[in-house]
Formats: C-alpha cells, sequence, structure tokens
C-alpha cells in the first residue's frame, strides 16, 4: 500500500492525473447537479406530511453527506501526511478543508430552514445539530491552525493531529439519532434492510449527491493545483534568497 501511495505523492504526476480529470469533472458536475435539482424541485412529489418544504432535503442531505465524507478524507489524508510524509497528502486535506466547511456550513442553513416550519424553531440543541456544528468548529480550527504557523512542516503536523483527533466526531454524527433521542429521523437510504424511501425522492436525492461529489472533485483540484504551485513558488523565493 506504502508503494501506491508514494506512486501519487508526486506533485507533478498528481497535476497530470488532476488535469486529466478537471474537464469531464466540470461536465459531470453541471448535468448531475442540473438534473438533480429538476427531479427534485420539479418532478417528485410533495410530501404528505411536510409538504413543498421537503424539496429542501435534496439541497440538506447531499450537503451533510459531503461535509462528513470529506472531513474522513482530509483524515486518511492527514494521516497519510504524518506516517509517509507524503507532500502531496498534506496538501489535500488542506485545500479540502475551505469546501468541506461551506458544505457544513449549508447543512446547517438548510437544515435551520427545514426545522422551522417542521420543528417549530430554527435550531435545537440535540445531538445531530450540535455534533455537526462541532464540525463546522472542527473545520473552522484546522484552518486557523494552518495559519498559525510560519513553518509549513509545523504546520502540516499540527493540522494533521488536530484532523485525527476530529475524527471521532464523525461517528457520532452518524449515529446520533440511533444513539440518543434526537429530532431527526433515523437512516432512511443506507439501511440493512434497503432505502426506506420512494424512488421519486430517492432518484434525484442520489443524483444530488453525485453532483456534490463532482463538485468538490472540480474544486478540490483548482485548490490542490494552487496550493502545489504556491509551494513551489515558495521554495523557488527560499532558494533565491540562499544563492
Amino acid at each position: 500500500m506504502a508503494i501506491d501511495l508514494h506512486k501519487y505523492a508526486n506533485p507533478t504526476r498528481f497535476l497530470r492525473i488532476a488535469n486529466a480529470i478537471f474537464p469531464w469533472s466540470i461536465v459531470t458536475t453541471v448535468v448531475l447537479l442540473a438534473t438533480g435539482l429538476y427531479l427534485g424541485l420539479f418532478v417528485s412529489p410533495a410530501d404528505y406530511q411536510q409538504g413543498e418544504t421537503v424539496r429542501i432535503m435534496f439541497v440538506h442531505v447531499p450537503a451533510a453527506w459531503m461535509a462528513m465524507s470529506v472531513y474522513s478524507m482530509m483524515a486518511v489524508s492527514s494521516a497519510a501526511g504524518l506516517i509517509w510524509k507524503h507532500p502531496v497528502a498534506d496538501l489535500s486535506a488542506k485545500a479540502a478543508a475551505p469546501i468541506g466547511a461551506c458544505f457544513t456550513f449549508l447543512a446547517l442553513v438548510t437544515g435551520s430552514l427545514w426545522g422551522q416550519p417542521m420543528w417549530g424553531a430554527y435550531w435545537v440543541w440535540d445531538a445531530r445539530l450540535t455534533s455537526m456544528l462541532i464540525l463546522l468548529f472542527l473545520y473552522l480550527g484546522y484552518m486557523a491552525v494552518w495559519g498559525s504557523f510560519e513553518d509549513q512542516s509545523k504546520a502540516a503536523k499540527a493540522a494533521a493531529i488536530l484532523v485525527l483527533i476530529g475524527a471521532i466526531n464523525i461517528p457520532i454524527i452518524k449515529f446520533s439519532v440511533d444513539w440518543w433521542n434526537t429530532l431527526h429521523q433515523p437512516a432512511s437510504v443506507a439501511t440493512m434492510d434497503g432505502p426506506k424511501i420512494h424512488s421519486s425522492i430517492l432518484t434525484p436525492l442520489l443524483i444530488m449527491g453525485l453532483g456534490y461529489t463532482s463538485l468538490f472533485v472540480t474544486i478540490f483540484i483548482i485548490r490542490v493545483r494552487t496550493e502545489i504551485l504556491g509551494r513551489r513558488l515558495r521554495m523557488l523565493r527560499v532558494n533565491q534568497l540562499q544563492e
């Protein structure tokens, strides 16, 4: 496994692969999001209890999925950076953090808008909402750590430790509705007995999830490319000062 990881740790090789994927990810993002939004907003039926407000789900749920997925990816990248000292691993986690923070913020905002007509309040301190808010703080803290050190290697190590400690929050978010009494309903998509929602809702929801994933890949490539080029520029400046 270490050999395979080292293969992609070369920034030049990584950029070559990313540049090949980038045009396809843009097209895929546009097609999936347009299709998912059309099906979710105009084709799927209104809920018999929630009415038209259920359509917020097609923005909220995939955002929550991505908020947790991006943080999990950051934890894996940070572990690789700490263990194998891969230069791309730390930059990948750093590049993903603002994107994950945006997904988390979107999930919290849309959740509040959805919760007000359903629960009668924009915010309640139940387990899932509180753990999602903690996730946003973890993202912000991670980015703050990167900005607190002039030495990028020290920043990468400190940030990696923070994200790995914070990873304990991911299973708490996932299983909070099972462990505690919360206002959120239990899982209805990924269950042992299969999805518990009708295909007219499940299809656009999954398409939106794929669209969000493709959107993440697109923005992630842009940010990683910027981070790699920025690191190269800093190294050139250091070499010039040493000459």
